[in-house]
């Protein structure tokens, strides 16, 4: 894939969580087959865009390999992936913010094409996968534009990705329900479970 292809894209890898489910651990750095979460999602991604954002709230130095910026809540006690999302989008440089979790290392660039590819469609609404009936508002790309409404939406209290873009006429990328690339490996046990690609 060629880096043109996600020029107009920024790429926020969320890594700020509190990691309740790995006993706490950042969860981006917990080694997966040898490397830290974050090294896989960053082998994948590094191609395809001039502004690599993470987002984390502990080990800056550490994302910072990985990353063109690291960008951070603005709020303390880790309130949740939405308040990365908007450090996302308040950095963001181009005129997409794409963003991906950083406990699913099997994505790869034909799932990123796809999300914006669907953007590119629409570009005036946000884009986030579904498996079925589910949303899976953390695999998203949203235009930046829209970073005012989700501010204000952010303001009256709302703290649900996937609600604030719906509300939003999210549209989806529809995929397999057992897509493997979506595997979320947030805990000890699932990470010991999967495998790393071919």
């Amino acid at each position: 894939m060629q880096q043109s292809m996600l020029a107009d894209c920024s790429i926020l890898l969320l890594a700020g969580g509190r990691g309740q489910r790995m006993g706490g651990q950042d969860k981006g750095l917990v080694e997966w087959h040898g490397e830290p979460l974050i090294a896989w999602q960053h082998r994948i991604v590094r191609a395809l865009t001039d502004d690599l954002l993470v987002s984390c709230n502990r080990n800056h130095q550490r994302y910072a390999a990985f990353a063109d910026r690291v960008v951070s809540d603005d709020e303390p006690d880790f309130p949740g992936p939405l308040a990365g999302i908007r450090a996302g989008l308040a950095a963001a440089r181009h005129r997409w913010l794409l963003v991906v979790p950083c406990d699913a290392p099997l994505i790869d660039d034909s799932l990123l094409a796809g999300l914006h590819a669907a953007a590119r469609a629409e570009p005036n609404v946000p884009v986030m996968v579904r498996r079925g009936e589910q949303w899976e508002p953390l695999f998203c790309v949203i235009p930046i534009r829209l970073a005012s409404a989700i501010e204000e939406a952010w303001r009256a209290g709302e703290r649900s990705n996937r609600k604030i873009l719906l509300s939003l006429q999210s549209r989806a990328l529809d995929l397999n329900e057992n897509d493997p690339r979506l595997a979320n490996l947030n805990s000890p046990e699932l990470l010991s479970e999967q495998k790393p690609p071919d």
